[in-house]
């Protein structure tokens, strides 16, 4: 009885694939998303003002940042917890995969959300012709929730786990 159970348990592992695919299909629309947002660029070019350029592509970059994450969250995550990724005939294995523990992902996802969230603060910025001080206040103060959020992360990884990587405090 006990080994079927445990041999149940293993296997429910695989019920994490749909949502790793739901990540791939996200990617997807990230990418068709970006696309279109090209698109619109390229085809007013010539009438869009350097403060519309700029925010153009960070547009792009935080499309583009949100797409590493998903990739990184979705293959780290397969490979972690569902199954060992070998290597594909003519599919090259990023260096990183194996090497990313889910402490190591969660740090990665945190310093994506400030990045992220600096972007859109810069964003809000720039956007407006007048400076609305609250909506900048706010921004900035969930900027810094962002920030001591992935540096208390970040402190607690190295407090747990620095005997188990082999680190002194």
């Amino acid at each position: 009885m006990e080994r079927y159970l445990e041999g149940f348990m293993l296997g429910s592992r695989w019920l994490l694939v749909p949502l790793y695919l739901v990540l791939v299909v996200l990617l997807l629309a990230f990418a068709i998303k970006a696309g279109v947002e090209l698109w619109h660029l390229v085809v007013q070019l010539f009438e869009v003002t350097e403060a519309e350029l700029v925010l153009s592509a960070l547009s792009l970059i935080d499309l583009v940042l949100v797409g590493n994450l998903l990739v990184m969250v979705a293959l780290s995550g397969y490979e972690t917890m569902v199954s060992r990724i070998d290597r594909v005939a003519d599919m090259e294995k990023p260096s990183w995969l194996g090497k990313y523990d889910p402490g190591t992902i969660k740090l990665k996802v945190a310093a994506s959300l400030v990045a992220i969230s600096a972007i859109h603060l810069l964003k809000n910025y720039l956007a407006h012709g007048t400076l609305d001080v609250q909506r900048i206040l706010t921004l900035t103060a969930v900027h810094l929730a962002f920030v001591l959020s992935a540096l208390i992360l970040a402190f607690v990884d190295k407090i747990a786990f620095a005997e188990h990587r082999g680190q002194t405090s």
